[in-house]
């Protein structure tokens, strides 16, 4: 199977591609809109000799002694006419009635709907024997009575027009030849010097140890790259937290597990030793269980609590009926209890009330609640004549939309001094002779940030002894 992988694209290439791909397109357009430009500065000189032509031209119309229009041109003034080496000049004159006085016969006309009037001149484009011309044409009013102006017309073929446009974008052209590689070589060596501190950004991460998860200087990058190097330093903060977590993990596993395991390897040695009757034998069998028990627990626990530090934002969430999961844990709990002599019991909402339901982790709940039952069990003296109490309950406010889960006891209470240090791993209240790992509580704490709940302490009931405990978690994210 063929695997198609995507090309790596260059930053610096994009970049550069988006600056002179537009520069190199526009060029062409620059061409041809000097060219027009040039074509209309390089008639208008050429357009004036054409009006001072027919000007003069029109000067030479008279009337004869017959009442009748003529024209006498002048050698001096034909010879002007002739004069330009690079264009052919024509004229005609046409008198009153239309009747052909002097110059080219077969000269385009002005267009018959044309309006003549005397004295102003105007400019047309037109062709003549297949060539393209300018002319300039003027109507002369005569001293004859009922008659029409006379026409005059000077027209040059456009050469030099043509020519003096060249040369106006060769001027204007050619030092771009020059320039549009001069600005391609800058804006290269712009990029170069805007994308050095990316550079020596990469270099000083690749300097740094691996153990080095220290914050980047975000003050030493552009501004546009700031929120990269801070989204980096968020990340290496979680990294180094991870690996923290990691760190302590395997250093409360092997402070917990140490005890038990050198019971077992205590018991066996006491197993095997020389005299050892059976009674002694089955003691040891005996411990060798309890911490077997103790150390699988531990371990548990340790497993537990490493998960729900490790869940962050991947853990995958889905609604969940928590009186339902709370139920399920309190059923679980009955035969331990009652080993005990304890009384546990659930009171409150009922699986099928609405808004009970919240988005989170089913696994995690349950692990939750069930530290929360074991805890409440651990701490709970038996007693035959007075059992103890556990009570579990669901909660809900239909208003705020809080839904709160309570597990109290009736054991000796948690002094308020020692409420906050009982989250930390490993941390058990003095004075109480209870089996315990010391991890439930903060695997309650954690489960809980990661659902948006809080955690608090009180007694059970107050001013009485034994005041008991009560735990209780807010979930502020109703679904």
């Amino acid at each position: 199977m063929k695997i198609f992988q995507r090309e790596q694209r260059s930053l610096f290439g994009e970049i550069l591609d988006w600056m002179l791909t537009p520069l190199l397109l526009l060029w062409p357009v620059s061409l041809v809109l000097t060219w027009l430009v040039a074509q209309g500065i390089a008639g208008k000189p050429f357009d004036r000799a054409l009006e001072y032509n027919v000007g003069a031209l029109a000067q030479l119309v008279t009337v004869d002694q017959n009442n009748r229009a003529q024209f006498v041109l002048p050698l001096p003034a034909r010879e002007l006419l002739r004069a330009d080496d690079s264009d052919t000049v024509y004229y005609q004159v046409l008198g009153t009635s239309g009747d052909y006085l002097s110059g080219e016969k077969n000269l385009p006309l002005p267009a018959e709907e044309e309006k003549p009037t005397p004295g102003e001149v105007r400019m047309r484009d037109d062709e003549f024997r297949g060539i393209g011309i300018k002319v300039a044409y003027t109507w002369v009013k005569l001293d004859i009575p009922n008659s029409k102006p006379a026409l005059v017309q000077v027209a040059e073929t456009m050469d030099k027009r043509s020519m003096l446009a060249t040369e106006i974008v060769k001027g204007v052209m050619l030092p771009q030849f020059v320039i549009l590689p001069l600005a391609v070589l800058l804006v290269w060596l712009a990029l170069v010097q805007a994308i050095k501190p990316l550079n020596h950004l990469e270099e000083r991460i690749r300097a740094r140890s691996p153990d080095d998860l220290s914050p980047l200087d975000a003050e030493a990058v552009p501004l546009e790259v700031a929120p990269l190097v801070s989204s980096v330093n968020d990340l290496l903060m979680r990294l180094k937290d991870s690996i923290a977590t990691q760190k302590r993990f395997l250093a409360d596993a092997a402070h917990q597990l140490k005890t038990p395991l050198a019971g077992l390897r205590m018991q066996a040695d006491l197993a095997q030793r020389e005299g050892a009757n059976a009674e002694d034998l089955k003691q040891s069998l005996r411990q060798i269980g309890r911490s077997s028990i103790r150390a699988t627990h531990t371990v548990n626990q340790l497993l537990a609590l490493a998960r729900a530090e490790s869940s962050g934002t991947a853990m995958s969430q889905q609604p969940c009926n928590l009186v339902r999961l709370t139920m399920e844990v309190v059923r679980d709990c009955v035969p331990r209890a009652m080993d005990k002599q304890i009384d546990v019991g659930y009171e409150g909402a009922e699986p099928g009330d609405a808004d009970v339901s919240i988005l989170g982790n089913p696994t995690l709940l349950k692990e939750m609640v069930r530290n929360l039952m074991d805890n409440a069990i651990n701490y709970t003296p038996s007693n035959a004549e007075k059992p103890g109490v556990i009570t579990a309950r669901i909660l809900k406010d239909p208003f705020s939309k809080v839904l709160v889960l309570q597990v109290e006891d009736s054991g000796p209470g948690i002094p308020s001094a020692e409420r906050e240090l009982v989250f930390q791993p490993f941390y058990r209240v003095l004075g109480t002779e209870a089996d315990g790992s010391g991890l439930g509580l903060p695997i309650v704490l954690e489960i809980a940030r990661q659902h948006h709940a809080s955690v608090s302490i009180e007694d059970s009931r107050p001013g009485q002894t034994p005041p008991g405990t009560c735990f209780t978690v807010r979930f502020e994210r109703v679904e």
